[in-house]
């Protein structure tokens, strides 16, 4: 007998969910963007009707994400759409600096009041107790922040700082102003790096919106397989990693040896960096496969021989971003060394801050700030020192990457603990209760821990010519072959 339809259930499936967000890795994706393409395919030599269709289901795609709070992108777009406009036509200095202040107050008074109120003014409360206790009044002194529990909307840090730079750019003459509100719209909201990134700048994707997306053989072939590869890094490795012993450690490290914390410490790298290119990859792939480029974002970061080279290597859309729009706008290396390692601390707190609201985060963006102050000082003394592994003798290079990898690990801890006394306990397991018998245990207790970690790292320093060539067979297979590894 057969089964009826039940269209109430699959209206709720559709409907937004948030216990369940859709993101690329889920399974519903799958389906909903399999039903796109088959509209996207027949209007993909009407422009017009291709971009409106676009920017409506980004928008659902970012309801599904966030509910009806999609309405505070549509509010940026056309904020930062009209201020784009008014900039293309003034000529007055004042005016025009005045219309990109507009702009970057509106985006982060934004960004600030969802993902940093609530911490502002809890900072604020202990600053009252503070002095409350100092100047001994009891109502300053027993004054506490209750969390409002604001809302925080999925990849508002991502489009609002790509928002940003478009106006920034037009005011910098890299650009003109879009002519259609609707093609702004595609621009901020285009699904595939909505959510999670890359940040891409308008000079990139400006003038792909209204080619026809033409996908060859090779660009299909490109977009799977970054796609599988994204979607095995995010579903399999990151979240199993995280779940089955990233946690466990983080959660109670003084339960575990400092050789499992290290290695906790070890498995949470991968984790974050499965977590983060993994996504990137499906991203710039999905985004491959509608006939759009987006430049690489993770370019195998852990094989950095220096700090410099690691944030050229990790997330580089942000590293690139902040590079361009805040360390260059602070003065950059412009004004002396001095202010150039102050610049470059600025602009990793700053970074650090970007992440997450959290003294921890803060202290991450310190550490690697001070870490390229120091990185920029070898190299303007030390003539023998340089910024990349690939100008280093071999060994060099092989001690340069062991260095570099741990005080980025180092790092890790600050980001992914909860408080400092959990970054407190990490390390104090580490250096005083260390055990390393222990270690022929995990292998034996964590067997599917241990073969996904050394799957991690193996994949992650294998060469980039296995990696192309591997790429390049997928390309060449038959398109059965590309839908069944999907």
């Amino acid at each position: 007998m057969q089964t009826p339809i039940d269209f109430y259930k699959i209206i709720e499936l559709l409907k937004y969910n948030p216990q369940e967000p859709m993101l690329f890795s889920s399974g519903l994706f799958l389906f909903v963007f399999l039903a796109f393409l088959i509209f996207y395919c027949l209007l993909r030599h009407t422009t017009k009707a291709r971009i409106i269709y676009v920017t409506l289901f980004s928008l659902y795609f970012y309801y599904k994400s966030s509910g009806l709070w999609f309405g505070i992108l549509v509010f940026t777009a056309t904020s930062d759409f009209i201020i784009g406009q008014l900039l293309q036509r003034s000529t007055m200095q004042w005016k025009r600096k005045a219309l990109v202040l507009t702009s970057v107050c509106v985006n982060l008074g934004m960004l600030c009041y969802f993902k940093y109120f609530d911490f502002i003014l809890n900072a604020f409360a202990g600053m009252a107790q503070t002095v409350g206790h100092w100047m001994d009044i009891p109502y300053l002194e027993g004054f506490v922040h209750h969390p409002m529990g604001i809302f925080l909307p999925v990849g508002i840090s991502f489009f609002t700082f790509q928002s940003m730079s478009y106006v920034i750019d037009i005011y910098r003459g890299r650009i003109e102003a879009l002519r259609r509100w609707v093609d702004y719209l595609f621009f901020v909201s285009f699904f595939p790096q909505l959510v999670a990134g890359p940040i891409v700048r308008a000079r990139d994707f400006i003038p792909q919106i209204h080619r026809n997306p033409l996908v060859t053989k090779a660009q299909f072939g490109e977009g799977i397989f970054l796609i599988v590869c994204g979607l095995f890094k995010k579903a399999v490795i990151s979240d199993y990693l995280s779940v089955n012993f990233v946690d466990r450690i983080f959660d109670a490290p003084t339960l575990y040896t400092g050789a499992e914390n290290l290695l906790g410490v070890y498995a949470y790298a991968m984790q974050i960096y499965c977590d983060f290119s993994g996504y990137s990859d499906m991203a710039i792939g999905i985004a491959l496969l509608l006939g759009f480029r987006f430049n690489v974002n993770f370019n195998s970061p852990y094989q950095s021989a220096t700090i410099t080279e690691f944030w050229r290597r990790w997330h580089i859309s942000l590293s690139s971003w902040l590079k361009d729009y805040l360390y260059i706008s602070l003065g950059g290396n412009r004004k002396g060394l001095i202010r150039t390692y102050v610049n470059l601390i600025i602009t990793m707190l700053i970074g650090g801050l970007w992440h997450g609201a959290s003294v921890l985060f803060i202290l991450w963006g310190a550490l690697h700030g001070v870490m390229l102050a120091i990185d920029k000082f070898l190299i303007n003394h030390c003539p023998s020192y340089k910024a990349l592994g690939s100008e280093m003798p071999w060994w060099r290079r092989i001690i340069g990457v062991v260095i570099t990898f741990h005080i980025v690990c180092f790092g890790w801890i600050l980001f992914r603990a909860s408080s400092l006394q959990v970054v407190g306990e990490v390390l104090t397991q580490i250096s005083m209760h260390f055990k390393p018998e222990v270690l022929l245990q995990f292998v034996t207790g964590y067997k599917g821990v241990t073969f996904l970690l050394i799957l991690g790292y193996l994949f992650h320093f294998t060469p980039q010519s296995v990696e192309r060539y591997l790429q390049h067979k997928l390309a060449i297979s038959p398109f059965i072959v590309q839908a069944m590894l999907v």
